[in-house]
């Protein structure tokens, strides 16, 4: 694999940020991810902290160095991160649980999987035309897309979601794929920071007229801007696959070096929450780390 990417989360008009994004590869497969932590119930920053744990945990685990089936994967690890938040509420006794949104992506075999639960968006953008978005779980869209059906009342507030990680009901987790990216193409994982003060026209215009790591900056500044004083949090994560001609040019993530056993990830874990997780143990996870950071040692003494 070779891509060129660019992440950052910066706090608007907000007491803290909730919004939390990361990713994680092996030799085969590269999993991406953001969760923006749902205002109005408890620790929300754990609670898109958490999901981004149980997905990097199980990815690790099952990306050997590839996954058997990347969509499966990415309903079995949504609704994991949404089992961790009752488990994590359970054990606090906290009166509400924790609730986040979420959207994750894989790419393997030069093909795309993504699933997402809530109103965090992904962008998927060729050229300089959008060729898909995810539609988001909130009312406000869901009277849009009936609105082509019948006449619809009054609008609701785009903020009110009908489905989360964290929520009493089991959450709805749309997938998408599979899709071949070609050279070039662009993949955009947001919070609504960024998609509520920004069109999706300015959205694929910036994204697609400038490297990402330029784009994912302009994009940011402008929605702060747009947004004002309360300005919503404002996370981003975008990606642009790459040939191994343009990576070579750039300073980029290439996989071609890493040996089977390598996996990377930005995503940060507590042991202390991970050690929870089904089928992990503290020993385990501190192996597994000791032992990925070993190998990536090797490989960066290979390669220079």
């Amino acid at each position: 694999m070779q891509f060129s990417v660019y992440q950052v989360s910066r706090r608007g008009g907000r007491d803290k940020n909730e919004d939390r994004v990361g990713y994680c590869y092996t030799r085969d497969a590269g999993l991406f991810a953001l969760a923006d932590g749902m205002g109005g119930h408890p620790e929300g920053e754990v609670a898109s902290q958490l999901a981004l744990q149980t997905l990097s945990a199980l990815f690790q685990r099952e990306a050997k160095p590839r996954l058997r089936d990347p969509l499966r994967f990415l309903q079995d690890a949504t609704l994991a991160g949404h089992r961790q938040l009752l488990r994590y509420a359970t054990g606090r006794a906290l009166l509400d649980t924790p609730r986040t949104t979420l959207v994750a992506c894989v790419i393997q075999d030069n093909t795309a999987y993504w699933s997402h639960c809530g109103d965090s968006r992904l962008y998927l953008v060729r050229g300089d035309k959008l060729v898909a978005r995810t539609r988001d779980h909130s009312y406000s869209e869901l009277q849009e897309t009936l609105a082509l059906v019948a006449p619809v009342g009054s609008r609701v507030n785009r903020n009110v979601l009908f489905t989360c990680l964290g929520s009493p009901g089991k959450p709805v987790v749309d997938t998408a794929g599979p899709l071949a990216v070609q050279p070039g193409d662009r993949l955009m994982l947001c919070s609504d920071g960024l998609w509520g003060a920004l069109s999706d026209t300015t959205i694929t215009e910036v994204l697609s007229s400038r490297p990402v790591a330029d784009a994912v900056p302009e994009l940011v500044e402008r929605a702060l801007r747009a947004a004002g004083e309360k300005s919503d949090n404002v996370t981003v994560l975008a990606l642009e696959w790459e040939s191994a001609e343009e990576l070579d040019a750039r300073a980029g993530v290439s996989t071609r070096s890493l040996g089977e056993e390598v996996f990377a990830s930005t995503i940060q874990a507590s042991l202390a929450d991970a050690a929870s997780m089904e089928d992990l143990d503290e020993a385990e996870i501190e192996r597994s780390i000791r032992e990925i950071n070993e190998a990536i040692e090797r490989s960066s003494r290979k390669r220079r």
